[in-house]
């Protein structure tokens, strides 16, 4: 398969698929402003959320460790499982070293996202609105560097605040795609 029938085949599916992307973007936007407005009540929010993942995957391995045959995969099935619910509860007793711990971790998310989005970018460029979704790929690998930067100083409001930039960014980025597309679909 060629790059560029790929690429039609992925424009042809954003075209259809606009009005979606910019409610997308839309509800990206809502959620990053409301971040910004909360930025203790998101970091605590996204702090005891990550706990009770970590709870309840941990519960999960635990079990699912008991029909595994062997000694080496029991093992390490149930030493994962134990770990995990050890870093669910640890997070949930102590909120702030889980949110300084969960910082860390953002940052490297947020390098990651903002490859991907980048990589996306490129992928449909030339068309109108790629160079959003590039600003926003920057921006979520300044925000990285930031949070990498700034720890373990950073505060509980910056993560928070970290998050909804963000939101804003993506969102504003996937608003303008959509309405991008829209524009092309409707001239094209």
């Amino acid at each position: 398969m060629s790059a560029s029938f790929v690429e039609s085949v992925f424009r042809t599916q954003v075209r259809k698929e606009a009005n979606h992307v910019m409610w997308l973007g839309g509800a990206l936007l809502l959620i990053g402003i409301a971040s910004l407005i909360f930025p203790m009540a998101t970091t605590l929010v996204a702090t005891l959320f990550v706990g009770w993942v970590l709870i309840f995957s941990g519960a999960a391995t635990l079990y699912g460790a008991f029909s595994l045959r062997g000694v080496g995969p029991f093992f390490g099935a149930l030493l994962l499982g134990l770990l995990s619910v050890a870093a669910g509860v640890f997070i949930l007793a102590r909120p702030v070293g889980g949110a300084l711990a969960i910082t860390l971790c953002l940052g490297a998310l947020f390098m990651i996202q903002g490859a991907f989005e980048a990589a996306l970018a490129f992928e449909v460029r030339p068309s109108p609105g790629w160079g959003w979704m590039l600003v926003s790929a920057l921006a979520s690998i300044v925000l990285s560097l930031v949070i990498i930067a700034g720890w373990p100083g950073v505060s509980l409001i910056a993560l928070g605040a970290v998050i909804g930039v963000n939101f804003l960014s993506s969102g504003l980025a996937f608003l303008m795609v959509g309405a991008a597309a829209k524009r092309e679909a409707k001239a094209g």
